[in-house]
């Protein structure tokens, strides 16, 4: 019987890149680094072997997909910001088999998924920033990407983390799920969005983010829950907000009275706002 072992929110932004690179920027999200990093680490103390990834730049229009290639290997240049990511090399193992579950799953939910081996499927950066960071030891752990579907509800999402959860324990693995992607998600205009690197783009944005952290670190989880249609619509979620959908879904939706752990501050960029907070997992989900 499989587990889930680690289930967090987590940041990918490419400032982070730009944080590691020589030049006027390095050094600028060293609590993002350290923090990805300690996600890793958890993961790893946690027993997991395989990172499950909720990869809002995997952005998909039709179903629900799953990146089911046996091995992840490539260089990738950001097509949104390649001036912010390029020459970012990668080989991570993949999890076909745990692709096959998750998916059948997702179609037992009553919901289409696919899954797919296919040549030419790179990973995107909301899953290769995070690896980067938390996944650099010589024996990497699996990297199993899931799309996000753009124009999901959080109702579609909320099914797909719970036969995320279900293909889990059908397995033999251990999965550590994050769900990579924003808060609040509003880019400034493009005439003057050179400077916002550390700046939100809208006050509003950055107090119903920070109301949502307090709802987390204080385990107001069903309150949160009722309102996160709005918050989605309202601050312009990243792609539908699907991850965060999955992620409480996994934990048990409104059932669920974890209590989040913040593991850096709340920080905005390019705009939007950022942070990584690991959930304790139910014992539901633990053998």
């Amino acid at each position: 019987m499989g587990e889930v072992v680690l289930a967090a929110k987590i940041t990918h932004v490419p400032s982070i890149w730009l944080s590691i690179q020589p030049g006027k920027n390095y050094g600028i999200r060293r609590p993002a680094e350290l923090g990805l990093a300690e996600i890793g680490r958890r993961a790893r103390e946690r027993g997991a072997d395989t990172f499950v990834v909720a990869d809002s730049h995997w952005m998909n229009s039709m179903g629900f997909h799953v990146n089911g290639k046996a091995r992840h290997q490539g260089s990738y240049a950001s097509h949104e910001l390649p001036h912010f990511i390029s020459d970012l090399e990668y080989d991570y193992p993949g999890d076909a088999e745990l692709a096959e579950l998750i998916g059948e799953e997702i179609r037992a939910g009553g919901q289409k998924s696919m899954v797919h081996d296919v040549r030419d499927l790179g990973l995107e950066y909301a899953t290769l920033v995070p690896m980067h960071f938390m996944n650099r030891e010589e024996k990497p752990l699996r990297v199993l990407p899931i799309g996000c579907n753009i124009y999901s509800t959080i109702e579609e999402n909320r099914r797909v983390g719970e036969a995320i959860a279900r293909a889990a324990l059908r397995s033999d693995r251990k999965i550590a799920f994050l769900a990579s992607g924003s808060l609040s998600h509003q880019f400034p205009p493009n005439e003057i969005s050179s400077e916002y690197l550390n700046t939100i783009s809208n006050p509003y944005n950055e107090q119903i983010d920070r109301l949502v952290l307090d709802q987390w670190r204080e385990g107001r989880i069903a309150e949160f829950l009722s309102a996160l249609p709005a918050y989605n619509q309202r601050c312009t979620g990243e792609a539908a907000m699907a991850d965060t959908g999955m992620l409480f879904g996994i934990l048990g939706w409104d059932s669920y009275d974890g209590h989040g752990e913040q593991l850096c501050d709340y920080f905005p960029s390019s705009g939007t706002g950022q942070v990584i907070v690991d959930f304790p997992v139910p014992d539901r989900l633990r053998s």
